[in-house]
């Protein structure tokens, strides 16, 4: 399956992944406007940008730059529907690592949510629905994700899927080393 011929579509019980859509707007910008939420973004390598969208206008720019980078096989952006309130509740971002650092051809997976959502089971359920389908989606070794040592809930959710603590930094374009990356393998 190549992901960017075809974009997936995952659910379980409680949860609805599908590609980011313009009319998801209004309830994404409830997920990007979150000021909570903000410091559990990964936006390391993104240029700058923190993804705290606080206008209608901002949001609908940065999902016409997700559509658009999705049309150019750059990444993939999910929209995460909580199917219990069927409401758009955060997005799931995929890519395919190519670098000269410890995660080359690793698969890279970002989970924002709203900050009522970021709790253990729901990140559990998230981020199970997604993981056993990343290699063959984009053809990775492995699978990294950002927690940092304060996003304690998320790290345990990690932890009870089997992802592990990397000892080693993400290094960006720029030369930048990050920190605070688990890894599947």
């Amino acid at each position: 399956m190549n992901i960017y011929e075809t974009c997936p579509v995952l659910e379980n019980e409680k949860f609805l992944l599908r590609s980011v859509q313009n009319e998801d707007c209004d309830e994404l910008l409830e997920v990007y406007s979150d000021k909570e939420a903000l410091p559990f973004f990964n936006s390391d390598g993104c240029h700058g940008d923190n993804f705290y969208y606080a206008t209608k206008e901002r949001m609908t720019q940065a999902i016409d730059f997700w559509r658009l980078a999705y049309e150019n096989g750059w990444f993939v952006r999910l929209s995460i529907v909580d199917k219990n309130v069927s409401n758009i509740i955060g997005t799931i971002e995929l890519c395919l690592r190519v670098s000269e650092d410890e995660f080359n051809n690793m698969g890279i997976l970002r989970v924002d949510v709203r900050s009522d959502y970021e709790k253990e089971e729901v990140l559990y359920d998230i981020v199970s629905l997604i993981v056993p389908n990343l290699p063959e989606m984009l053809g990775c070794n492995g699978i990294i994700t950002k927690a940092p040592i304060y996003a304690v809930e998320r790290i345990k959710a990690l932890q009870k899927i089997g992802f592990a603590k990397s000892e080693q930094f993400l290094i960006g374009k720029t030369g930048y080393a990050y920190d605070g990356y688990w890894e599947m393998i």
